[in-house]
């Protein structure tokens, strides 16, 4: 899948931090389930990898890894299944280590030197990160008016109070949601939060 298909696969993507060991693959069905297919799996826990593996074997699921920093994690995420990756800036050696791997990628960025830096680069979809820190809708409404073509997924002070407007600007195609599940939550709670995610379709 390329990653603009991904990005239009569901609303919100689940940015998931894994630390207590747990049924993940139970996890990723839920999403499903709920109809929240695209999971982003950061690597900054020490169990993320094997997550990623338990998940990609989810029927329907589409499992990312985040917090991805070099080409040693790029390549460690893509062999535990990963189809996807996200960066949370934009660097050229990983942004080539990206295209050699053949998964799609999503890279972080925050200006207008970073969106030109991923047009040099051949990207056109990135994260907007972190979102309400870099100036919120209002940066990201400016931002997009000179770049016509490009797509963002917000993420980072997304909420399920703003996710809504977010997701009414053209420019925007999913964003991405830290609200969904924290380490211990009811996997009921987690599929309705979920199912409210997936109705804020544009």
């Amino acid at each position: 899948m390329t990653i603009d298909e991904i990005m239009r696969s569901a609303p919100v993507v689940p940015v998931l931090v894994l630390e207590a060991d747990e049924d993940w693959a139970k996890l990723a069905e839920t999403f499903v389930a709920a109809g929240l297919p695209v999971l982003e799996v950061t690597l900054r826990t020490s169990i993320a990898l094997d997550a990623i593996r338990r998940m990609a074997s989810v029927p329907g699921a589409i499992v990312g890894a985040g917090t991805v920093l070099n080409g040693r994690q790029l390549d460690e995420a893509v062999e535990a299944g990963a189809k996807f990756l996200v960066s949370p800036g934009l660097t050229e050696p990983l942004a080539k280590a990206a295209e050699r791997s053949g998964a799609a990628y999503l890279p972080g960025v925050a200006t207008a030197g970073d969106i030109m830096r991923g047009l040099d680069l051949g990207l056109d979809r990135f994260k907007f990160f972190p979102a309400e820190a870099s100036g919120g809708i209002s940066a990201l409404k400016a931002l997009s008016g000179p770049f016509g073509a490009i797509r963002f997924c917000p993420t980072g002070g997304v909420r399920p109070d703003n996710a809504a407007e977010w997701l009414a600007m053209e420019a925007v195609l999913c964003v991405g949601g830290t609200w969904l599940y924290r380490a211990g939550d009811n996997l009921n709670e987690v599929s309705e939060r979920a199912r409210a995610a997936s109705s804020l379709r544009h």
